[in-house]
């Protein structure tokens, strides 16, 4: 089942929310997946994989989900060309690789995974990182949205056709790519005024490029990622619920 293009995506705004599982147990996520049975895409990242392997990728697969693999490779284009071919083995629908290990290592998971449905998305700069952290700390002295801007034509120019972005840069993605590259967006959080949840809001995270759902999608993005917005909530059914509603206005 291939992936719909940015011009035939879902109308239903749930069905744009990928919901990570941030745990190191098999059992805790497979609780999440349970009780929430209305969510098509559950995000699978380096923690969770690291402590379980492929069975959380086959246990999805099971219960007939879409899935969002986020190991963000990042080696030697052999290494990855070889890690991609795995990967996409599974039966995975997205696939993360960091932008930054260069054209040579991106042409070879895109040559990996070309026989394959997934679809290879390019990490351009975490989300975690501030624009002071990008050129104090990595030291790279241009503006980080024109950073991310080139990384995003070389990812494009080796066959990558998805992209992971804040939301805050989507907007001059997708006017640089138009609607055939897929914008995935993490960094999405409710805002209290919205939601009446001050504690949601207020839930300590990582994360510093961030907006609402509905910014998000308004700017074109795709697909939202949340994670502990969802899974920390007191009531994660009501959290998923708020959240596609929030991504409906």
């Amino acid at each position: 089942m291939s992936l719909p293009s940015s011009t035939n995506l879902p109308l239903n705004p749930c069905e744009k929310l990928i919901v990570a599982l941030d745990t190191d147990s098999l059992e805790q996520a497979l609780e999440w997946v349970d009780l929430l049975p209305q969510v098509l895409w559950w995000k699978v990242g380096s923690e969770l994989f690291t402590a379980v392997g492929s069975p959380i990728l086959q246990a999805l697969k099971e219960r007939g989900k879409r899935i969002f693999l986020d190991l963000k490779l990042h080696d030697i284009p052999n290494t990855v060309g070889r890690a991609t071919r795995v990967a996409v083995s599974y039966g995975v629908d997205l696939l993360t690789i960091h932008a930054s290990g260069g054209s040579a290592m991106m042409r070879a998971a895109a040559e990996a995974a070309q026989s394959s449905s997934c679809r290879l998305l390019a990490v351009t700069l975490l989300t975690s990182l501030s624009p002071e952290q990008v050129q104090q700390e990595l030291g790279i002295g241009e503006d980080p949205a024109d950073y991310i801007l080139h990384l995003a034509q070389l990812a494009q120019a080796q066959g990558l056709t998805g992209l992971v972005c804040s939301p805050q840069e989507v907007s001059r993605l997708r006017q640089a790519f138009g609607s055939e590259v897929l914008l995935v967006t993490p960094g999405i959080r409710f805002s209290p005024t919205n939601t009446g949840n001050d504690a949601l809001h207020r839930l300590e995270d990582d994360q510093q490029r961030i907006w609402t759902p509905a910014r998000a999608l308004q700017a074109g993005a795709d697909y939202l990622v949340v994670g502990r917005p969802v899974t920390a909530a007191p009531d994660p059914v009501a959290a998923f619920q708020q959240l596609c509603d929030a991504a409906a206005h």
